[in-house]
């Protein structure tokens, strides 16, 4: 079964969602309770420590539904520090997740911020021997990639030729004030590169990681025009992939939720299933 839109969040384990996505007194590691409310979930833990153990692999297949969808991101030893020179890396990686390629949104390539126009062909390279049956999706952050001249005209053309995903990073939200002293806040501006919002789908499958404020208004503001874009990308066919952060996360599972119910207003989706703590308030 695919989903006319996939909706999830940086990471699945979080202890701030305890009492409210989880239950109060919940396990931390959990998978099925997340893969009951959303349909797909970013894989950072794989940018990290790389590609996970066999019986790990085997343990997510059997907690998450068969139209739930992973995009786990190449691991950063392929990206960073080899910089896509060694594709045999990256092959491993992809083939360590077999158990769970029918259930593998884009896998994500998160670019260095010094990685630049001179380096295409090694994305070329990487892209042309992907394989067909697994969407991909790129995210760049060096700043000639958005300055809409010839660098970001070819590495659009690279993506459209290879039927990869350009990941749009969306951090307005999160820069649209100063911190105030917040703590979340500020390591989010710290942390997020300040990078121009590129709105365009270059293949089926597009990723919009919304990076959100601890204003719940702020946010809802600049997810408006995101609304009709996501309504128009799957009247056509497409299908997007939609993951909602917040400065610290404690509130994204809730952001999301209501994310979601306004672009409800538009289009048609199914409901998101209620969090622990709706259930356990219907039984009082």
């Amino acid at each position: 079964m695919t989903l006319p839109l996939y909706i999830g969040l940086p990471m699945w384990a979080n202890q701030d969602w305890l009492g409210s996505l989880y239950p109060r007194h919940a396990k931390i590691e959990l998978l099925s309770d997340y893969a009951a409310v959303f349909s797909s979930v970013e894989g950072n833990t794989t940018f990290y420590s790389g590609a996970p153990k066999p019986e790990t692999v085997a343990a997510w297949a059997r907690q998450v539904p068969a139209y739930f969808r992973f995009c786990f991101k190449l691991p950063a030893s392929v990206t960073h520090d080899q910089r896509l020179t060694r594709l045999e890396d990256a092959w491993a990686f992809l083939d360590a997740l077999t158990p769970l390629h029918d259930r593998l949104g884009p896998t994500m390539v998160q670019l260095p911020r010094d990685f630049g126009p001179q380096e295409l062909p090694q994305l070329e390279a990487l892209l042309s021997q992907w394989p067909t049956h697994l969407p991909c999706a790129v995210e760049v952050r060096h700043p000639e990639f958005f300055h809409k001249g010839a660098a970001e005209q070819a590495l659009n053309r690279l993506l459209i030729t290879y039927s990869a995903n350009r990941v749009m990073l969306d951090v307005r939200p999160v820069f649209s004030t100063p911190s105030h002293g917040h703590p979340g806040l500020a390591h989010a501006q710290q942390e997020k590169p300040r990078v121009p919002l590129h709105v365009l789908s270059t293949a089926q499958h597009p990723v919009i990681r919304f990076i959100g404020h601890i204003d719940k208004a702020i946010n809802s503001s600049y997810f408006s025009p995101w609304k009709s874009r996501l309504a128009l990308w799957i009247s056509q066919g497409k299908t997007p992939f939609l993951f909602v952060h917040t400065a610290d996360n404690c509130e994204s599972p809730e952001m999301a939720r209501i994310l979601y119910k306004e672009l409800q207003t538009l289009t048609s989706l199914p409901s998101l299933p209620p969090f622990a703590s709706d259930k356990q308030s219907q039984l009082f």
